[in-house]
């Protein structure tokens, strides 16, 4: 039942347009105006914190800001939630100064590490306590589709193009069989996991490619199909700002390592078993990303380079 509220929300997401035909949002990013809406006033004594949209700013918002009041006891600092602007990046935020600690997958922090920008602290540990995790294609229940090669000539939806989960990996999955963007009738990317699977329960695209946890809850409740699931891969992390003081990283990474999802501290956070860590952290290294690194660059998706 803890995947329910969820669902109801994407349910709910996918009603609301009006009229007969569901609503799908295809904003990349929170617009300006949400962001000013709901965007705490910024504090110069805080170190600030973005992170890739999921479901909702909203949704994600209430996910985030216990975990923030946990490393701010847990390293005796200020930290603040920033919304990601529509005209900008996270890796961009991480670049300008504007985020120093920022929750990220694969795609965003290898774009970071090779400007020079990021460091990884940590990876996240899923609901098995594996520092990996998969991508899902998923489709209708009632689609005849039934085999990740049959995707050719048909409308996919992905995440964000920066979302790992999202984009990068159900892209691996469709190059492997020999598929690119050119093989598909059309994609479009709706800019989080949540309005991708709106995508397909609107009817407006055949197929999504999105991050496990949500796929197996939709699926679970009868609201979608998977149709292909990828190999494992490293998991999202938080990546800290190379600006960022050494020995204040090093107390963050340790706070990080710390974190108990079982602990009293808990009972204050909203839906923990949503996210991408649910089971808390685990090291990283920029090696771990090493094979993720060789496909974005074959894939096109390092800026300055061309993919094959």
């Amino acid at each position: 039942m803890r995947g329910l509220p969820l669902l109801l929300a994407l349910v709910l997401l996918a009603g609301c347009g009006g009229g007969d035909e569901p609503l799908v949002d295809l904003n990349e990013r929170i617009s300006d105006r949400e962001l000013k809406a709901i965007s705490p006033p910024r504090r110069d004594d805080a170190i600030h914190v973005g992170f890739e949209l999921r479901a909702s700013p909203q949704e994600d918002a209430r996910q985030y800001l216990p975990f923030l009041r946990y490393l701010g006891e847990a390293t005796g600092q200020r930290f603040a939630l920033r919304f990601t602007p529509a005209a900008s990046s996270l890796g961009r935020e991480l670049a300008q100064g504007r985020v120093q600690l920022a929750l990220m997958g694969a795609v965003g922090y290898i774009q970071a590490h090779a400007n020079g920008d990021a460091i990884i602290l940590a990876r996240g540990l899923n609901r098995e306590g594996r520092g990996e995790y998969q991508s899902f294609i998923v489709v209708p229940p009632a689609s005849p589709l039934r085999t990740l090669d049959e995707l050719r000539g048909r409308r996919l939806a992905f995440g964000s193009r920066d979302s790992t989960q999202g984009h990068l990996i159900p892209r691996i999955m469709l190059a492997r069989i020999g598929i690119g963007l050119q093989d598909l009738a059309g994609y479009a990317y709706t800019g989080s996991h949540q309005a991708c699977a709106n995508a397909v329960l609107s009817g407006r695209f055949d197929a999504c490619g999105m991050q496990d946890t949500m796929a197996r809850d939709m699926a679970g409740a009868g609201l979608l199909r998977v149709l292909a699931r990828s190999r494992f891969y490293p998991s999202s992390g938080v990546v800290a700002s190379t600006q960022l003081d050494a020995g204040l990283r090093e107390r963050i990474r340790e706070a990080l390592l710390a974190f108990d999802p079982r602990a009293d501290y808990m009972r204050g956070f909203y839906h923990w078993e949503r996210t991408e860590m649910p089971r808390g952290f685990i090291a990283a290294d920029d090696a771990d990303y090493a094979e993720l690194r060789r496909w974005i660059r074959r894939l096109g998706l390092l800026p300055g380079e061309e993919g094959a």
